[in-house]
């Protein structure tokens, strides 16, 4: 979070008191955090099964978890590594927002979890802006305090886990899944494991978190309308922003057609649902610090994107 400047002092007249949270609303925060819980913990018991076996993910292994379970009872605690590191993660970059929301005095509601049964677990988790924000300044902080909170909890989750890990040649590219290498990955793999090729590490299931961490954190980047590098475009280019969103969609389709299918998913969803941005009227420049970070979220963009996030 960028200190109090005097530039910031409009917050003060559009400020929106915290409501209190009903007894339903704590029950459904509950409620699907728990079930997000359960469905990571399953996938952290997949996870766990191969690593432990030395063997790649088959999709039969998720059909089977219960069968896994019912032989191996203990799996279930072990599948926790993934799914707390995974929440932990998703729950800084969500608490980021929320606290950089309450810094505006924009009223924002506690992050809700998305569980989900697929490889993963989860659709991610996000939390609920319900007012407007009318600085530029402000804009950028909330767009941006996700990803910083996130990524500080990940890469500590990805070197524990790159510790961790086994070197079994071939063994990455082998299974029905098969997971892209982000740059901080490799990085990060090349010091722990010198001269050893990705496709030969099997990465612990800590680590494994820390991808999926890794893949929100890029998604969420993508600087196209109302994800988090939306924003922070929008800081910075202001009526730009419309055009550029959509030539950034754009660009999404060369990619699917050469690198990964989903990616005409993810063109389609941004482009029906999350292409258009609220108009903020204040044409208050960055500040240099702001400009600092902005250029971060440049670099940890770049560090997380995959070309082929999974095939």
């Amino acid at each position: 979070m960028v200190p109090r400047t005097s530039s910031d002092a409009l917050r003060a007249s559009f400020s929106f008191p915290q409501d209190t949270i009903s007894t339903a609303r704590w029950a459904l925060h509950w409620l699907l955090l728990g079930l997000t819980l359960c469905t990571t913990t399953l996938v952290g018991v997949v996870l766990t099964h191969s690593f432990q076996t030395n063997q790649p993910l088959y999709l039969d292994q998720y059909l089977n978890v219960f069968s896994t379970l019912q032989a191996r009872p203990l799996l279930l605690l072990d599948g926790l590594a993934f799914s707390i590191t995974l929440m932990t993660i998703l729950l800084a970059h969500e608490l980021g927002h929320y606290f950089a929301c309450r810094y505006y005095g924009i009223d924002a509601s506690l992050p809700y979890f998305l569980p989900f049964p697929s490889p993963i677990g989860t659709l991610g988790a996000f939390i609920r802006i319900r007012s407007p924000i009318y600085t530029r300044q402000a804009l950028f902080d909330v767009g941006i305090a996700g990803p910083l909170a996130g990524f500080a909890v990940l890469v500590p989750a990805l070197v524990i886990g790159i510790g961790e890990s086994k070197v079994i040649p071939g063994i990455a590219n082998r299974g029905d899944l098969i997971f892209g290498v982000p740059a901080i990955q490799r990085f990060f793999e090349w010091i722990i494991f010198p001269h050893v090729r990705s496709a030969d590490v099997l990465l612990h299931p800590i680590a494994r978190a820390a991808w999926v961490g890794i893949l929100a954190t890029a998604l969420n980047l993508l600087p196209i309308g109302q994800l988090d590098g939306g924003h922070i475009l929008y800081a910075f280019a202001g009526g730009r922003h419309k055009l550029l969103s959509r030539i950034f969609v754009l660009a999404l389709l060369p990619l699917g057609y050469f690198y990964s299918y989903s990616w005409f998913v993810w063109a389609a969803l941004l482009f029906f649902f999350a292409l258009r941005h609220p108009v903020i009227y204040d044409i208050t420049k960055l500040d240099r610090n702001r400009v600092v970070l902005g250029v971060a979220a440049l670099a940890i963009f770049l560090l997380t994107f995959t070309l082929a996030p999974l095939r």
